[in-house]
Order: C-alpha cells, then structure tokens, then sequence
C-alpha cells in the first residue's frame, strides 16, 4: 500500500542525514540503526470495560435522538459525584499529546512548592483520582440540535453575502501568521543548539518538526526539536539527562527533562531569543509527518488560511484542550486537510494515494507518498471557493453532516471510511471512537480518541454555534472568535488547600 509522499526537504534549519536514492522514487533512512517507536496507544489499553463501552454506545443513540437539554440531570449528577476533586485546567495543549505524565511536577513548579512530600503527595491523589471523564466545566454542550433539526439544516443554501467577508477572514489569517523574524529567530536557536549538542554527540542531527516546521504555526508558538542520535550504549532517559546537563552548561534557561512523560523531553528556554523549546529523542516518524502536512500547505494557500482561522477559532472557544477532551491543534489540520479533499471540485490531492517519489523508513516501517508539489500547481484551480465560503461549509460539515456514530475521515485515503473497518465502534480503556480521525502515517492512532462522551457534545455545540454565526450573525468576524469564558470554580480539594495555605 503506498503512502504518499514527498521530497523530504530539510524542515527548516534542518540537517540532512544520509539519503539513498532509488528510481523511479527515492528512499531515505535516519543514521541510526534502531529508534524507539513512538507508542502506539498513547494513552494506555487497559482492556475493554463492558460496562462503559455500553454507555458510549447508548450516548450515541441518545445523541441523535434527544432533544435540547434532555441530559442536563445526568451531567449534573456526575459532576457532583466528583466535587473532592481540584479542578486543574491546562492552558494550551501541545501539538498531539505530551501532556499527562508531567503534570504533577509542572503544578508543583507553578505553585512555587518545590520538593515538599506532602505536597507531593496531595498532587499524587488528585492525579490518581483524576479518570478521563474529569472535567472542570458543565455547564456546556447541552444544545446540540435534534436529530430532526440537523436535517433541516443540513440542506439550507449558504447565505448570500458570505464571500463578503472573505477579505476580513484574510486578515485575520495575516495576524496569526509568524513575522520572518520570528522564523529567523527559531533558525538561529536551532543552530546554536547544534553546535552545543554536537560538542558532545558529533553524529546527532536536529529536526524541527510540528507546526513550527510543517507552515501551520502561529505567532509566538515554541518550537519542537527531535535529537537523531546513535547510541545504544545509553537509555534515552540517561540522554535526556545528559542532554539537560549539556544545555544548562550552554546557558539557557528552566532546563527541566521530564523523564516519564509519554513521550520524554527536555524543556528549556533561550534567553536570547525568548523562544521556549522541547526536545525529543529520536522521535522521526513526526519529522516524516511534519514534511507531509508541509508540502499539503504548498499546494493550495487556502489550506493554511483555512486551518489557521479554525485554530484560532478553536482556541478562543476552548476546544482545543486534550487534557480537557477535545481536540488538539494538529487534528484540526487534519480535519482540514480531509475536508479540502473532499471538495468538489476537489481542492487538495490525496499524496498516498499516488505514486510515490518519497520513501523513508523509520523503526523498519517505510512511509511514501507523492512529494512533487511542484507539479500540482493549480490543482485546486477548478474550485473557485472563497475562505469565508470555505469556512461555512467546514462547520457546516461538522455540525450537520458528518456521521459521528459510523465514520473515520482520513487524509490517507482523501475519503470517509467506515469504523467498523478500523475496528473503532467500542471504547477500549481509555481510547474511545466518538468522533474519528485517523494519523496519516500511524493508522492505528485515532486522533479524537481523548473525546468522551460528555466533550463530544461541547465539541458539536460549538460547531453548530460557527455554522449559525457564519450563516445569520451580521458581522462574524467578530461574533466567531468570541472567547468563551468559562464559569469561576474554587479548589475543592482541601488537604490540598491547606497545603497551600500553610
């Protein structure tokens, strides 16, 4: 099966390893033999809890079904049920899942608490207690539409000016773009981090990868660098460490390696240039997909505007939290690639789905897609949409449309398939298949599998909400990106509290 790809350019400020070259495609392997291989179900398979799987099936049923309001009493119910707990609200979720593991050091450094035990201690029941169902605010997603309003909706014809505010919607894209300083500052870091590194590792490599490389970044982001190293002498906690006493000795600031996260990493910050930055080890199957989401936003400029307006959208709404379980700025590029697919005509290719001329291998797995950008230079020609009619039907879509109990979008294939056909139609320990998003490289990752069955309805009111601002509210530019706010909790906890207090 192909995969799709690309020439694996540098990501920007990246060094190249060794490449071999192949007709009619060429392939490229990483320097080092063997890398550890990301985890497969980043947040655990405890085995199926019959119990629960029924719940989520009936909450499906339920949701097509209900009309306005009908679960209040429920939520409310299981919000009470968790009132011992300390509410602990993330900010910002980094791009796909990093988050968890750290969590108890990260609230301890932000208290000012230090090693203290008991605290410790009180920050370890609080995580112990804390279930994927935990959620800090209930007073959302109690007006999703009937099963008979969605249908109504789903025929109505967008509204008659939309293109007219295409031209508020660009700027709006313009302000969220990183300046060319901004890019040029996160270019001289990656150097400087270079040189230190290879003081001490001569052979290790440096990759940009996320949304600071793949051209979905906004302004200010942090940046993201995986380490390519060849040692197997070591573990790769022993390299993180290494690695922070190496960086605290080059001067930068809040070195921390968190050693037990998920994904392992080093943070820092550079007092030079203000940027703060997590490192990684050999974590190259998201190098390969950085380059992938990058050459899609080569093909057509509405792909990145449209994807940038939707996180920003996505960040004011607070949807986009994993801790929280909704969804993380990397799946909403997803959703936008897969949505631009199925335009018609169509706006974006499926690159897996053509003949490769781009093929790595990373832990023994090749990935390849079409990466000859060049040529589809006006792919997306025939399809005259404009971002604020864009922007409608995306939502449209989401709200309306899209088919939660059955479907799986995915880029790889550009097409709807099924979840019986990926094996996704019950809830497997803390992995459930409310909405479905499938990695274009790592398959087996449904990328909503964070939502829960009480976010998913935050989630679908909050698409309905854009697809009513964009279809009747007479300035929604403005109306659109209002923050949500949500209501004022207090810590309920209270040996935690007196800690504190004390």
């Amino acid at each position: 099966m192909q995969v799709g790809s690309m020439k694996m350019g540098r990501a920007e400020g990246v060094q190249r390893n060794d490449i071999h070259l192949s007709q009619p495609h060429r392939e490229e392997k990483f320097v080092h033999k063997e890398f550890s291989q990301l985890p497969k179900d980043l947040f655990g398979t405890s085995g199926r809890h019959s119990g629960e799987e029924k719940d989520d099936e009936e909450y499906e049923k339920d949701l097509d079904n209900e009309v306005d309001g009908k679960n209040i009493t429920r939520i409310q119910k299981f919000e009470s049920s968790y009132r011992s707990n300390v509410s602990v609200l993330v900010e910002s979720s980094k791009d796909d899942l990093r988050e968890e593991d750290g969590l108890g050091d990260q609230i301890m450094g932000s208290l000012g608490l230090g090693d203290d035990a008991e605290v410790k201690n009180a920050v370890a029941r609080i995580s112990s207690k804390r279930g994927k169902d935990f959620r800090t605010d209930f007073s959302r997603g109690h007006r999703v539409s009937s099963q008979r309003m969605r249908i109504q909706r789903r025929v109505m014809p967008c509204r008659r000016d939309i293109d007219a505010f295409a031209p508020s919607f660009l700027a709006i894209f313009e302000s969220l773009v990183p300046a060319e300083e901004e890019k040029a500052k996160q270019r001289q870091l990656l150097l400087s981090l270079s040189k230190l590194i290879n003081k001490e590792w001569p052979n290790a490599q440096l990759y940009l990868y996320g949304s600071c490389a793949n051209s979905f970044g906004v302004s200010n982001s942090d940046i993201d660098v995986c380490l390519s190293i060849d040692d197997t002498e070591i573990s790769k906690a022993d390299i993180l460490l290494k690695l922070a006493d190496i960086l605290q000795s080059g001067n930068l600031q809040n070195v921390q390696a968190l050693t037990r996260a998920r994904v392992p990493i080093v943070k820092l910050m550079d007092p030079v240039t203000g940027i703060s930055c997590d490192i990684c080890i050999n974590n190259l199957l998201a190098v390969v997909n950085t380059k992938l989401l990058g050459d899609y936003a080569k093909i057509d400029a509405r792909l990145r505007q449209l994807a940038f307006i939707v996180k920003h959208w996505a960040r004011s709404r607070r949807v986009n939290e994993t801790y929280q379980g909704t969804l993380s700025s990397y799946a909403y590029v997803i959703m936008c690639i897969h949505f631009l697919q199925l335009r018609r005509p169509a706006i974006l290719p499926c690159l897996q789905a053509m003949e490769a001329t781009y093929v790595v291998t990373v832990n023994s797995t090749k990935y390849a897609y079409f990466d000859q950008v060049e040529k589809l230079n006006g792919f997306g020609g025939r399809n005259k949409e404009s971002i604020s009619r864009l922007l409608w039907a995306f939502f449209q879509y989401w709200a309306y449309h899209h088919d939660y109990t059955n479907d799986v979008i995915s880029v790889r294939m550009g097409s709807i398939i099924s979840k019986q056909a990926k094996d996704w139609t019950r809830r497997i320990g803390n992995d459930r298949h409310l909405i479905c998003i499938e990695d274009p490289l790592e398959i087996t990752h449904d990328l909503g599998r964070v939502v829960d069955k009480f976010s998913i309805k935050i989630l679908r009111e909050e698409f309905e909400r854009a697809a009513n601002i964009l279809q009747y509210d007479p300035k929604p530019t403005v109306t659109l990106f209002e923050p949500y706010v949500p209501p004022q909790r207090h810590l309920q906890d209270k040996d935690t509290l007196s800690i504190i207090e004390n």
